[in-house]
């Protein structure tokens, strides 16, 4: 018997809002680099040829980024990256998996988040083809929402 979960976590989108939605970015279509993880350092003991210790070092946050085609909220995100001309503030964000009905999936808040990379579409006579544009963040993990 298959058993399918009503409340299953299929999404259709990834809201990012800014500060307390000081900046609400819209929505992506994807998102990647959501994540963390152990940095383990491999030390050897003299005279234990038997395995190698596991050592846990500190968390690491790969950044994040997310695509989608060109929209109205585009503009959102340029004033978002002219908003650090000058002097880079690191924020908190919020990320949104939404799902169809528009209802939210699943939600993480980010602490000392800044943006990283803005690639805007490529343009091509090739073609008709759809404009995506790309947004990259780096963080320092995640924060408790208890």
């Amino acid at each position: 018997m298959t058993y399918v979960d009503e409340d299953a976590a299929v999404t259709v989108g990834f809201a990012i809002s800014i500060d307390n939605s000081s900046y609400q970015l819209g929505t992506f279509s994807t998102c990647d680099g959501l994540g963390c993880e152990v940095v383990i350092e491999a030390r050897q003991e003299g005279g234990n040829n038997g395995f190698v210790h596991q050592l846990p070092g500190p968390l690491k946050y790969p950044n994040i980024k997310f695509t989608r085609p060109i929209n109205s909220d585009s503009a959102k995100v340029s004033a978002w990256m002219s908003s650090m001309v000058g002097a880079i503030s690191r924020c908190t964000a919020v990320i949104q998996a939404i799902a169809m009905d528009g209802s939210t999936v699943c939600q993480w808040e980010l602490r000392d988040v800044i943006p990283v990379k803005w690639t805007g579409p490529q343009f091509s006579s090739d073609g008709p083809k759809v404009a995506i544009e790309t947004l990259e963040i780096a963080h320092h993990g995640f924060l408790n929402n208890a």
